[in-house]
């Protein structure tokens, strides 16, 4: 993935095709984004927050003329269509799950190259911008910092599709989510019900990326702008180079003592060897800081390292 591209099919991941006149104005207000300002043929990266600003859910926001369409984890859309459908009042506003359809990422320096090959116009595509061919969608979309396309196809036309983007150029290889997860760790990027939960702060999370703080009033507001303008954010996302094969994600982690987090994320990378994220008390806050982390198995030495991962 790192000499040519992986290409990936996230059947982890859904769209949901919001319409309705109010769509635009009700997902600004219900989102950490600026959606009002989201023209059609760009996307954006936002947060469903609770009114404490604990994470509900993030998605990619891709804008069409005549929709907006969610590009949410399998798994967080059930919670995430019940926290917005309490405050649907009278909106009009639909939602619409489109389980017809296929997530497609591929990542790597060549992934411009596979996407061009599957829809020649997607050459031009700035990064966070989109374009309709025939029934697919295809993005310039840098999930997670690095050089990636994301394409959505009805799932009928998947095959063809893989087959078509494998074919753009002989180092581009089909591999699976374990692989994404490997370099989303490497890149120390938060996933949402994994390293952030409803429990966290957006900011504990670093995922200030999803927050627009020049837009208007949005639910979870008032609180990612106190803990911005105090500073009063106690813990945050950091990253462990861990020691001891076999250590999993839960294991908790101790400075001096004392317990000061939890390890959310471990990978093993073909670079760095195991690492992990998790989110650590302002104690541990020190790269090279020296830690314990014990689980089931035993105790393990680890060092914490700033992120993305050097």
């Amino acid at each position: 993935m790192t000499a040519a591209a992986g290409i990936c099919r996230r059947e982890d991941r859904l769209m949901v095709r919001m319409t309705g006149d109010d769509r635009v104005s009700f997902l600004h207000g219900m989102c950490s984004n600026d959606i009002v300002r989201l023209r059609p043929g760009a996307l954006t990266y936002a947060l469903i927050l609770t009114d404490h600003a604990h994470v509900v859910a993030d998605l990619y926001v891709w804008a069409e003329e005549d929709a907006l369409y969610l590009d949410i984890d399998r798994g967080l859309w059930p919670g995430t269509r019940a926290h917005l459908e309490k405050f649907l009042v009278a909106d009009d506003v639909e939602m619409e799950l489109q389980d017809d359809l296929l997530i497609i990422d591929v990542t790597g320096p060549k992934a411009g190259a596979a996407a061009a090959a599957l829809v020649p116009a997607s050459s031009g595509l700035a990064p966070w911008s989109l374009l309709r061919a025939d029934r697919q969608l295809i993005a310039n979309l840098p999930r997670i910092g690095l050089p990636a396309f994301t394409v959505v196809v009805p799932k009928i036309q998947a095959e063809g599709a893989l087959t078509r983007l494998l074919e753009a150029h002989p180092g581009i290889r089909e591999v699976g989510a374990g692989a994404l997860e490997v370099l989303r760790v490497e890149q120390g990027i938060a996933r949402v019900g994994v390293d952030a939960t409803d429990k966290t702060i957006a900011l504990e999370a670093r995922l200030e990326r999803g927050i627009s703080y020049h837009k208007g009033c949005y639910v979870g507001q008032e609180t990612v702008e106190r803990a911005t303008a105090r500073g009063g954010v106690k813990k945050r996302l950091y990253g462990v180079r861990i020691d001891r094969p076999g250590v999993r994600a839960g294991a908790a982690a101790w400075l001096d003592g004392k317990e000061v987090g939890t390890v959310t994320s471990v990978a093993a990378s073909p670079r760095l060897g195991l690492i992990g994220l998790g989110i650590m008390h302002h104690n541990a806050w020190t790269p090279g800081a020296k830690l314990i982390l014990k689980d089931a198995d035993g105790e393990s030495s680890a060092v914490v390292s700033d992120l993305p991962f050097e």
